[in-house]
């Protein structure tokens, strides 16, 4: 049977064998269809169904950018090697782009057949610009004459021209011409501007009371090519864009300054090779040729497809003020015990830790105003953070900067490295170093990626410590749409390992003796190893071993394994895995007594939480304990990740109830079968759907029981 599409024989197999494991970018792939899935789902508002459509398409350009690129450099370079599930590089190439040229269908399926006819039914036109009527055109065209044109930058290719460079994502159209007086023909490339609007409303918004009629740019662009390219005639035009690597490999070794290599590597990566160039169809045969031939790229690098060339162009129609057509706007409930503004937050973590939840649980009034008390007291001597990804106008920005103005000693650990967000990191660490914060950037060979802060508060004749532990990044955008785990804590021997931890990370000490909290690549694997060990040995003995992991992705294959042995000592094991998972469950002697399921829906789930029985009858005395890194390989070896134990018993008590309502999900929520497909759950007629958006529910029904506005 095959090792990518079925189970495995029966008879003897071992863990290692590769039919117990699915291939990672297909599966991933498996989770951007489910992404896609909710566009197509008429019980989505119809602006949402949009969105998910936009971020299906967004998550394809990564996926190329990164694996794609990867895969491509593997092969390249001669190492097409089987991975864990059987396949070589070689094979992976040709099933996933089997995978995404069929993605692409349901892509374009979805828009042309689906969303265009549902947002016209509610007022939301998308125009085609030879559709509309001549006083409408001539209106468009005067406006891209004062607007449109003076931008347009032409770049002719001839002797006297080289072929311009293509940048990443951009939109292009390619034009072939011919001089009426030579009858010689010729290529030129138009970027449409990134500066313009992708869509351009009309002034006539239609019958519909809150009607819109949008044209989209490049049709009106295409349409005025005469006046770009005056005295020629235009023998074709092919819309294209091109997508190039983002896998920069430079030696770590001889790094003497970070900031500089970080600052190098962006460079390079703007010139990386391209992996994809994306077409419509029934495409000029003469301008393809050309792009192919001056791109160096294979067959198997252009994808010919309908529907859009790029959907974040619909950002413009998502952002519409159409409340009736989007999610109902969630308003953060404020943690019972911090409603009380007055009260000092550190008098209240005394008492006892608190666990907030983002987003049903306000970010700015937990998180935030930890940091902002902390900045402002007078009592605080220390205030250290990592920042993996944050926004623009951070408000931890603005905090540590005025904590250093105060004579507060203020570290920050930038990570420079940031997948995407390099650029705006190498920003926010100069604007710090500028005005007095001591900022690091981390460890050469390791990305940074825990979420951790701390406060070193002087109280009466001591010292003592307070810290924040957290699934998510400090990102007050993000925290309102992911949904994360923290944990505010002054428990003393977790304070003790975030103090050396942040001396790991700011200096020179190879390694630290922690005590409480699981850090990557430490100790955080093979106390993970261990926890199971625990559980596998308890249920040999009689007992009821038990565990339940709550993560973005699972693929190590170390992990993997030993949950494989602990399925096979009885231990019950549900995972709940957004992303891509690559251990197959339910194999007859392997991995029988695991349960996979995904949740994609309103909120992206991002908190990573995992439990371990640990022989208690009641879930909530068992192990619990919240992280930033997935068991994936580059979290538990390549990158500084944490993990915080959670001792305070409500705090426990909170997180059980999190992953029942998430394993019970009947409304977002997909299992993995033995197969390695994914099948959405249904809710049984006459049923109350079961949903982990329901979290939210809970939280405002507390929130209304305790009286709050």
């Amino acid at each position: 049977m095959s090792p990518r599409t079925g189970a495995p024989d029966q008879g003897s197999v071992t863990f290692s064998d590769s039919s117990n494991f699915i291939n990672r970018d297909m599966s991933w792939l498996a989770f951007n269809s489910r992404v896609l899935e909710l566009a197509s789902d008429p019980s989505t508002p119809l602006l949402e169904r949009v969105r998910f459509l936009m971020i299906s398409a967004s998550n394809l350009d990564e996926f190329f950018m990164k694996r794609m690129a990867l895969l491509r450099r593997r092969l390249a370079s001669n190492f097409d090697l089987r991975s864990s599930d059987g396949m070589t590089v070689r094979e992976c190439l040709e099933h996933t782009r089997d995978a995404v040229d069929a993605m692409f269908q349901v892509q374009a399926a979805c828009w042309d057949k689906d969303l265009l006819p549902a947002l016209a039914t509610e007022g939301i036109c998308i125009e085609r610009y030879s559709s509309l009527q001549d006083h409408e055109r001539v209106a468009l065209d005067a406006w891209y004459a004062s607007n449109v044109f003076p931008i347009m930058t032409p770049l002719a290719v001839d002797p006297g021209h080289r072929f311009p460079f293509i940048s990443n994502l951009s939109e292009n159209l390619g034009v072939l011409l011919r001089d009426p007086a030579t009858q010689e023909q010729s290529f030129a490339r138009l970027k449409i501007p990134d500066v313009l609007p992708r869509m351009v409303q009309l002034q006539d918004g239609g019958t519909h009371p809150r009607g819109v009629r949008i044209v989209p740019l490049d049709q009106i662009i295409e349409a005025n090519l005469h006046d770009v390219f005056r005295g020629m005639e235009i023998i074709a035009v092919l819309p294209f864009r091109v997508t190039r690597s983002v896998v920069v490999e430079q030696d770590e070794d001889d790094i003497e300054d970070l900031l500089e290599h970080v600052q190098a590597e962006l460079q390079l990566r703007r010139f990386a090779e391209p992996v994809r160039l994306e077409i419509g169809t029934c495409p000029s045969a003469p301008i393809l040729d050309l792009l192919m031939e001056e791109l160096e790229l294979t067959p198997d690098a252009m994808f010919s497809h309908a529907g859009m060339l790029e959907y974040d162009d619909l950002k413009a129609v998502v952002e519409l003020d159409r409340p009736e057509l989007k999610y109902s706007l969630w308003r953060p409930v404020v943690p019972e015990r911090l409603r009380d503004d007055e009260k000092d937050i550190f008098a209240v973590l005394r008492e006892r830790d608190i666990l907030v939840h983002h987003p049903y649980e306000s970010f700015s009034a937990s998180v935030e105003r930890f940091i902002a008390a902390a900045a402002y007291d007078p009592n605080v001597l220390a205030i250290k953070l990592t920042l993996y990804r944050t926004s623009r106008e951070s408000p931890f920005i603005e905090h540590l900067i005025h904590a250093a103005q105060e004579g507060k000693q203020v570290a920050c650990l930038v990570e420079l490295r940031a997948r995407f967000d390099e650029d705006k990191n190498v920003r926010f660490a100069r604007q710090l170093e500028k005005h007095g914060v001591h900022v690091a950037y981390g460890l050469v060979g390791l990305k940074t990626h825990c979420k951790a802060s701390l406060v070193v508060r002087r109280e009466g004749s001591g010292l003592r410590c307070y810290a924040h532990l957290g699934t998510g990044n400090y990102h007050p955008g993000t925290a309102q749409l992911y949904t994360d785990c923290g944990l505010l804590t002054c428990d003393d021997a977790i304070t003790k390992d975030v103090v050396n931890l942040f001396n790991q990370l700011t200096g020179r000490s190879r390694t630290y003796e922690y005590q409480q909290l699981l850090i990557a690549p430490n100790t955080m694997r093979t106390r993970f190893l261990a926890l199971i060990d625990q559980e596998i040995q308890i249920a040999r003995s009689g007992g009821a071993g038990q565990m339940i992991a709550k993560m973005n992705a699972l693929e190590d294959e170390k992990i993997i394994k030993k949950l494989y042995e602990a399925s096979c000592a009885g231990v019950e094991i549900d995972l709940m895995v957004r992303g891509f998972c690559t251990l197959r469950p339910g194999v007859p002697g392997v991995s029988e007594n695991i349960r996979v399921r995904s949740i994609v829906g309103r909120f992206l789930e991002h908190s990573r939480i995992f439990f371990f029985g640990n022989g208690q009858d009641d879930p909530v005395d068992g192990l619990w304990y919240v992280g930033s890194g997935d068991w994936m390989s580059r979290n538990l070896s390549l990158r500084v990740e944490s993990a915080a134990p959670v001792h305070d018993r409500a705090a426990r008590a909170r997180l059980h109830h999190i992953l029942e309502v998430s394993m019970h999900d009947q409304y977002r929520a997909w299992t993995l079968g033995r197969d390695g497909t994914y099948e959405r759950l249904t809710v049984p007629p006459g049923a109350a759907p079961n949903s982990s958006e329901a979290l939210g529910t809970f939280v405002s029904l507390c929130r209304d029981v305790k009286g709050e506005a």
